[in-house]
């Protein structure tokens, strides 16, 4: 059950509770920890879908999952979030929160794929060409892709820099089609 609306309007809550109460960061580190576990675990997800399982046995799970992980605040919300029956709704609110964490904070989500993994100077060099070009704060999700043959896939900001061999091959064969040579003779 996906439901925006109400996810969205959990995580502005918790956004708005706990920085009222200064945890704020603290809270953002927990829903990522939420945020995994739920989109890891499928069986954890059947029983918070499962309307014949009461909410104390859901409540169990949640004390048991996230009971010495997470501030105090983000498990009085999670118990919340369980009595009212959303805890299927516990995925979405978590990267609602995520989401809204970012953009108060400025923080923009880009996603790099290449072909071997990055080390660390180069992983820097990309953030801190994206941090130029947008002037925000850059979070970057970089994954690996065996099937490309070479190059790098650069997204951030609904935009893309498409650097991949495959792209560049692609774009020759284009120009190559179009056959815009004259013969001089």
């Amino acid at each position: 059950m996906n439901n925006y609306r109400v996810n969205t309007n959990y995580a502005k809550a918790l956004y708005m509770l706990a920085n009222d109460m200064g945890t704020a960061e603290q809270v953002h580190d927990d829903m990522r920890l939420v945020a995994k576990v739920c989109a890891e675990n499928h069986e954890l997800n059947v029983v918070f879908a499962n309307p014949t399982i009461p909410y104390e046995r859901k409540l169990a799970v949640v004390n048991e999952l996230f009971g010495q992980h997470v501030c105090e605040t983000t498990m009085v919300f999670l118990r919340f979030i369980v009595r009212k029956n959303r805890a299927i709704n516990l995925r979405g609110i978590s990267e609602s929160f995520i989401n809204i964490y970012r953009d108060e904070h400025g923080i923009l989500l880009s996603d790099l794929v290449t072909h071997q993994p990055i080390d660390e100077t180069a992983r820097r060099m990309v953030i801190d060409m994206v941090k130029e070009y947008t002037g925000k704060q850059v979070e970057l999700n970089d994954h690996t892709d065996p099937k490309m043959l070479g190059g790098f896939k650069l997204e951030f900001d609904n935009k893309m820099y498409d650097a991949r061999i495959r792209s560049k091959i692609r774009r020759l064969r284009q120009a190559f089609a179009k056959n815009e040579y004259e013969s001089k003779l």
